[in-house]
């Protein structure tokens, strides 16, 4: 750190009672009083060097010669900066650092300590040494700048702030935008030596207030050689400064630090690049559930969900959880679809003068342009199945919630396009832990819940389970069943010998496995697709057979006629039997739909 030593005479001020004086054998003729201090100094070396104090004297005339008095009440920097500078005029050696130079420098502009007063005067000597070593040197120039803070009127008038913001952007720009060789000694940086290299202005910078930080970081914003993604990282770092675990004491702070806090957020919430991945969609989710628990601004809350949304294939289910709110996971998930549903389909459909001019194009302009467009599908595609698992997976943790509703478990879970989950056995675990976290769900419910789930999805490990799950209706139990049967019997349409597990869970629910599998005939081709009714189970005239049938239609009683058609019958046939209108889906679910039917069958 720099420093500057001025004047060569000892000190010789000295404290009586409240009274600074200086040794000396010429008796005081000037009283200075400055917020509470009163000094007892001579006129001709502080006249000689300052204008201010040679015209407060000239207007108080009345005073006694020998005990001119002057006020000054409003003197910045206090009565620190006030006795460097009386120091300087009685040539008494003082030491100027970027601790002080900024008070110094407020005070002799007060007093007008001027080259029209002296040569070689304080605010010159001041000026070059601020210039040329304070604003070259990187920790100076942060360590001048949080100290115009105090002084911040002082500090605009005279450019120290903006001239301290100058020097800080250069050098990041200079420094963390460069490639050299000579940032490291060896020549041969870890990842962790580079990472550090890249990021360490921004673990500097983040001890400043964060109006000064605001104009730091917008002016590097508004340069086009600072990389983004550093600008995201730098954000990152301040916030975890500045919001540290701020959801467990928020309560008991007081609120002018809970505004504090608000306006830090809001404030890097607005600093934010606004390219997709400056920052990751974790940052994103910890600074919507700050905003969520400071009670922020719904403005920032919105630009917080659509950033994330658009990222959301990158969280992960800790993420999620971190949210207490699942009406913000719901808003996530429907500006993640909103998002891609504004991507361009696979096939689009063009009029007949786009055609004609996609034919005068060149042949590889055209490829160009399909690949382009196959590629933007894919990325669509993936995220899609990405979000499905997250969902999945976040729906299997907080189904162990005593307190969630059930229409909210069912909204979450129905988001999920049928095209996107490849198989159903994490949605069955959710489900089973729905069902054992609210034993008090009544028939009707446990059905709508179980209704989001497709059998024919499930693995033979989770049918397995699902079979001996007393938790759910006997209806699914059954479906569960029948699909593992025909996936046993089937292999590539042609009937083959059954496990003997299906056999034994077949059993235990009174269906006779040897007589029950003849329905299924060794020259037709299974059509799985089809789902099934009670009629299947008609063959074996048997007690047990003839009980479940009539649980099966007990278990159908307090379902309408719509639920029962939108459960079992799916072939067209039969659907235009139960035709009813139906509730529209949910206005999410059909962004969803984007390339669903095209996946499918593939």
């Amino acid at each position: 750190m720099k420093f500057m030593k001025l004047g060569s005479r000892p000190d010789t001020f000295y404290t009586t009672d409240t009274i600074r004086s200086i040794s000396s054998d010429v008796s005081s003729d000037l009283i200075i009083q400055v917020k509470g201090t009163r000094y007892h100094l001579h006129k001709f070396p502080l006249l000689s060097k300052c204008l201010h104090l040679q015209r407060l004297c000239s207007e108080s005339l009345d005073s006694p010669v020998n005990h001119q008095i002057v006020q000054l009440p409003d003197f910045p920097g206090g009565v620190e900066a006030f006795e460097l500078c009386a120091k300087f005029c009685y040539r008494i050696t003082i030491t100027i650092s970027p601790y002080n130079i900024v008070a110094a420098r407020c005070a002799a502009e007060y007093l007008q300590m001027t080259e029209d007063a002296d040569k070689g005067n304080l605010i010159y000597k001041l000026e070059v040494f601020f210039n040329s070593c304070i604003l070259y040197g990187w920790k100076d120039s942060i360590v001048a700048l949080q100290t115009t803070k105090a002084l911040h009127l002082w500090s605009e008038e005279l450019s120290i702030t903006n001239r301290c913001i100058g020097a800080v952007c250069s050098k990041v720009l200079r420094k963390a935008c460069s490639d050299d060789d000579d940032w490291s000694c060896s020549g041969v940086e870890s990842s962790r030596e580079q990472w550090s290299r890249k990021k360490w202005w921004g673990e500097v910078l983040a001890d400043l207030s964060i109006d000064l930080y605001w104009r730091i970081m917008i002016a590097l914003k508004s340069d086009v050689r600072m990389p983004l993604n550093l600008i995201g990282d730098a954000l990152i770092i301040y916030a975890s400064r500045w919001l540290p675990k701020i959801g467990s004491d928020s309560d008991s702070e007081s609120e002018i630090a809970c505004s504090k806090k608000i306006l830090v957020l809001e404030s890097i919430v607005n600093l934010l690049p606004g390219e997709k991945g400056a920052v990751s969609c974790s940052f994103l989710i910890k600074l919507l559930n700050v905003a969520n628990v400071l009670n922020s601004s719904s403005s920032t809350k919105t630009e917080l969900v659509k950033r994330a949304g658009l990222q959301l294939e990158e969280a992960t289910v800790n993420d999620l959880l971190m949210v207490f709110d699942v009406d913000l996971v719901m808003n996530l998930l429907e500006e993640f679809m909103l998002q891609l549903s504004q991507s361009p389909p696979t096939s689009p459909v063009r009029s007949r003068l786009e055609l004609d001019k996609r034919r005068s194009r060149s042949a590889e302009d055209v490829g160009l342009e399909l690949q382009e467009s196959r590629r933007s599908s894919s990325v669509s595609h993936s995220s899609k199945l990405k979000v499905a698992k997250l969902v999945d997976m976040y729906l299997q943790e907080i189904a162990k919630d005593v307190n969630l509703p059930l229409e909210k478990f069912i909204a979450i879970a129905e988001s999920v396009p049928e095209f996107a989950r490849f198989d159903h056995d994490d949605l069955y675990s959710a489900i089973d832990n729905y069902l054992k976290a609210h034993p008090e769900l009544n028939k009707t419910e446990r059905k709508r819940l179980c209704r989001v789930l497709d059998c024919k999805k499930l693995s033979m490990k989770s049918c397995t389970h699902a079979a001996q799950n007393d938790l759910l209706p006997l209806r699914l139990v059954v479906q569960v069943l029948f699909f593992e049967q025909a996936r046993a019997a089937s292999s590539d349409g042609k009937l083959t010998k059954m496990p003997s597990n299906i056999k034994a869970l077949l059993t235990s629910y009174g269906i006779d496995p040897s007589t029950h599998a003849s329905q299924l005939s060794t020259t037709t081709s299974i059509n799985t697709d089809d789902n099934w009714n009670v009629n299947s189970f008609e063959a074996p005239k048997s007690t047990k057979n003839s009980t479940l049938r009539t649980k099966i239609a007990e278990d159908d009683l307090d379902e309408s006629p719509d639920m029962v058609c939108d459960r079992f019958v799916r072939n067209s046939r039969l659907k235009s039997l139960c035709s009813r209108p139906t509730k529209p889906k949910r206005m999410f679910s059909k962004f969803w739909s984007t390339n669903g039917n095209t996946t499918q069958k593939n």
